[in-house]
């Protein structure tokens, strides 16, 4: 069955009296005034308003000042209107007048909600428009059947009267000078919006269709509270922005600055001669381009570099400029504790808090919202998920996920960010996997921030802001300044915030950077900096119950041990009680300092003395725990715990300069430190780092302490003790102080996890041994990973490296490459058998390979620049996506491998 709109709405009235559309709209709003006056509810007068107006949208063709400034509520007309029908016509209103009557009053209620923010709405005093009123005359001619009207009750936005309406509204639009690509945005969000207007103006006027009410939405309550949730989660994402940056006055948004982007391609390489862009502006086309729609964006960029503020900026734009056609969620990956069968079962996991989504099975499903999933931090995913190939099939599913909306207007879309190293290794990554990568601040963007920071900086004092800045742009631009700090350093958010913060407090000068030796120091010395100001404030400053201060000492090693705790407890937090636990067995002067201060100042006194240092309690289920403020606080401060050790383990005493830590002991200390998980490419950093500018590193005595501890681990003397081993002894204190890992480890996983992570540390003694002119050094640190060769020049077990590679599979299929594929550098594998080895993604540029066996090995997208490959056996091997510059395959055999990229 047809009917045309004007029908539909002159049905409610039973009249053919309409005066027409140009001189209706100022009668919408003295209807609207009538109906909602207890003093005026007389059917004549209304019937005469009602008489005179083709259709409440009418009201279009007034100024849009007037409908968003208007103090009338017009969602109530719905209910006016019908009861007055059932007054007049002496019944109940059918399907086709509930619509005429319900979708224009909700569509005119989001209209005023929506565009009431916004000033150039709101100050707007156009007259009547001729286009508006071309546009009305043919909503009035609009066709619709029964099946149409219901599909508009249950999705209004992709229904007939939904397009009509827009096309009114744009119309409107244009005529106040909106230009085309906002129009259509606002027209969107509108009709997005709308749905929820509906609902409510149903419940309101229930009396005349209770029948209605109870097919559509059970009462309507469970949409409405379904609406309200979201609203109240809207709440949560407009406060990210306002959030205080660290400890200071001043938040994110007083000091953010948009950064620019460039885009990769599928291997993760700048795309030749593409332009850069201002990232936020890029993806506000891209969430709404249906050209993309099928796409998942991956935005990487090393720690520090703001993926995590943009997240929170970008969410919050998106709450004021595109919901309800985009609803921005934003999911911290760390935080999700199970890896689903299915993206939508692990995205209704995490966000199990969330009533839109715990009281709605098909939350996802529902046509009347979309949302926009900001998922940050990929590579703080759980570690066991990764080992276990969970990270790669979450990768996957997200781009399945994305994939159902190929070619549509509407759809949820996913954002994702990371570090660049979280997709090394991944075979298979999704197709639909956009990539782009966040750029260093240029001068112009710098600029822009250093002029935020003086207005910031010192807080009600703009003057002596302003004179500060000025100083600190002269320390930067300095020809003493090292180029790192000046290239690289200084163009990072965090770090140009770490430099501004220890210049205000005078903590830092040019000549602290003078012996730094490479680019990871300058680094290693604004974070030092950093801790040093921190427990100065913290002598200087009492703490919150006025208590005797900490110890300098003490509070540095609870603070490392801090470090090394959120690392081992999976990168995100940790319990206090592990501190603790950890510093009564090997720092009794800190644990006893820790006793005092809570026979002082009660159980929170040590997450009191924690907090000076960036650390903050955890939230949530985590309560009990804290967390530092940015993940590279922890890896730094794991890195100072672990050189802590390093050094002790060549410290000798007594007249004989005998080892204070014997063979046993530091056994036990390895299991102990690395027995956890893999080392990160950034804690090896800021240990080598570390390492070097230490007066007391012995890198030959250190490096054969190491290598027979890996050499007894290979013999699998550990494993396979008697009685409790110290594999096992780490497993169980693991299970006691880090219970709410993802997966507890088994005495198999802590006995790899700890050997592989003194390989690593082998390679790298091995990497500084080989750049060094001194020949005897040089060949005391070379390390062999498959045992030394004999005087011959042969292996005495070729398999030695593919044996342990076996091994590695108790922590996922590709175990060693996931833990030390990134460490390979440089690396002495000459004539091993590594037939089959899964390697893709891996280091391996400048490696000896040459004579390897690597038949059927799996080395795409691996790092073979100038690597050493001469008569090495590669039938069969994968090298498709290989970095292959200057390497040597002279002899070597490629029977069946694809060379091309």
């Amino acid at each position: 069955m047809l009917a045309k709109f004007k029908q539909l709405w002159k049905r409610v009235i039973t009249t053919e009296t309409a005066e027409g559309i140009a001189n209706a709209s100022e009668k919408v709003f003295d209807l609207a005034e009538t109906l909602n006056d207890s003093d005026n509810q007389k059917n004549l007068q209304i019937k005469e308003l009602v008489d005179s107006i083709p259709s409440l949208l009418s009201a279009l063709d007034s100024p849009l000042g007037q409908v968003v400034k208007s103090s009338v509520p017009f969602l109530p007309i719905a209910a006016g209107l019908i009861k007055f029908a059932i007054e007049v016509n002496e019944r109940k209103p059918t399907l086709f007048e509930t619509v005429a009557i319900v979708s224009q009053v909700a569509y005119i209620e989001s209209i005023k909600e929506l565009l009431a923010s916004e000033s150039v709405f709101k100050n707007d005093t156009t007259k009547q428009s001729q286009q508006v009123q071309q546009q009305l005359a043919e909503l009035e001619e609009l066709e619709i059947s029964d099946r149409e009207l219901r599909a508009t009750l249950i999705c209004f936005h992709e229904s007939k009267l939904a397009k009509a309406f827009g096309e009114v509204l744009s119309a409107k639009l244009l005529e106040i000078g909106i230009n085309q690509s906002k129009t259509d945005i606002w027209v969107k969000r509108v009709a997005m919006n709308t749905q929820r207007y509906m609902i409510s103006a149903l419940v309101d006027s229930k009396e005349g269709v209770q029948q209605l009410i109870d097919w559509y939405s059970s009462d309507g309550r469970g949409e409405e509270e379904k609406y309200q949730s979201i609203d109240r989660y809207l709440e949560e994402i407009e406060s990210l922005p306002k959030a205080l940056v660290f400890k200071e006055q001043f938040t994110f948004q007083d000091i953010y600055v948009p950064l620019q982007a460039t885009s990769l391609d599928k291997n993760g390489e700048e795309i030749r001669y593409s332009d850069n862009f201002v990232l936020e502006e890029w993806v506000q086309k891209f969430i709404i381009d249906p050209k993309k729609s099928d796409k998942v964006l991956f935005i990487q960029a090393g720690a520090g570099r703001g993926k995590s503020v943009f997240c929170r900026m970008f969410a919050d734009w998106v709450r004021q400029n595109l919901h309800p056609l985009l609803t921005p969620i934003v999911i911290r990956l760390r935080d999700i504790e199970n890896f689903e069968q299915s993206f939508v079962k692990t995205l209704s996991d995490a966000l199990s808090d969330c009533d839109f989504v715990s009281s709605d099975n098909g939350w996802l499903t529902d046509r009347n919202t979309q949302y926009l999933f900001l998922l940050d931090g990929f590579d703080e995913l759980r570690m066991e998920g990764r080992a276990s190939g969970g990270i790669e099939r979450f990768i996957r599913q997200v781009g399945q996920f994305q994939e159902q909306f190929r070619g549509k207007e509407t759809g949820h879309r996913v954002i994702m960010t990371g570090r660049p190293i979280a997709l090394k290794g991944i075979s298979l990554l999704p197709d639909n996997l956009e990539r782009v990568k966040l750029l260093p601040m240029n001068d112009e963007i710098q600029q822009e921030w250093l002029e935020k920071w003086s207005k910031i900086v010192i807080p009600d004092d703009s003057m002596a802001g302003s004179k500060e800045t000025e100083m600190f742009k002269a320390f930067l631009s300095s020809e003493n300044c090292p180029d790192d700090i000046k290239n690289d350093l200084a163009r990072e958010p965090l770090l140009l915030y770490l430099l501004g913060r220890l210049h205000r407090e005078k903590a830092i000068k040019q000549e602290d950077f003078d012996r730094a030796e490479n680019s990871t120091q300058p680094k290693i010395i604004i974070y030092e900096k950093s801790l040093e100001l921190v427990l100065k404030e913290q002598r200087e400053e009492s703490l919150q119950y006025q208590i005797t201060k900490l110890k300098t000492d003490s509070l540095e090693r609870i603070l490392m041990e801090a470090g090394l705790c959120v690392v081992q407890s999976g990168g995100e937090y940790a319990r206090v009680g592990m501190i603790e636990t950890r510093l009564e067995k090997d720092d009794s002067d800190a644990a006893q300092a820790i006793k005092d201060l809570r026979e002082k100042s009660g159980e929170q006194a040590l997450s009191t003395a924690l907090g000076a240092f960036y650390i903050r309690p955890a939230a949530g289920k985590k309560g009990g725990g804290f967390e530092f403020y940015h993940k590279s606080f922890s890896e730094f401060l794991c890195a100072k715990r672990l050189l802590v050790s390093l050094e002790e383990w060549t410290e000798t005493g007594g007249r004989r300069k005998r080892l204070i830590i014997d063979d046993q002991e530091l056994a036990r200390q390895i299991y102990d430190l690395l027995g956890y998980g893999g080392l990160t490419v950034e804690i090896v950093e800021y240990l080598w780092g570390l390492l070097l500018k230490n007066n007391e590193f012995q890198p030959v005595k250190l490096f054969e302490r190491l290598l027979d501890f890996y050499e007894r681990w290979c013999d699998g003397e550990f494993i396979d003790a008697k009685g409790i081993t110290l594999p096992q002894q780490k497993m169980h204190e693991l299970d006691e102080q880090c219970p709410d890992r993802e997966t507890n480890l088994g005495q198999r996983q802590v006995d790899i996890y700890a050997g592989l992570n003194i390989m690593i540390l082998l390679l790298e003694l091995h990497r500084y041994g080989q750049s060094l002119s001194d020949e005897d050094i040089k060949h005391k640190l070379t390390f062999y990973p498959c045992g030394e060769p004999n005087q011959s020049g042969k292996l005495e077990d070729s398999t030695k490296l593919s044996t342990i590679i076996g091994y590695c599979q108790c922590v996922g299929a590709s175990g060693f490459r996931d833990i030390v594929g990134n460490f390979l550098r440089d690396a002495n594998l000459r004539d091993a058998n590594l037939s089959g080895a899964r390697l893709s993604g891996a280091r391996l540029d400048g490696a000896r390979l040459d004579g390897a066996n690597l038949e059927g090995a799996n080395l795409r997208d691996a790092y073979l620049s100038g690597t050493n490959l001469s008569g090495a056996r590669l039938d069969g091997a994968r090298l498709d996506g290989a970095y292959l510059s200057g390497t040597n395959l002279s002899g070597a055999r490629l029977l069946g491998v694809p060379l091309l990229r």
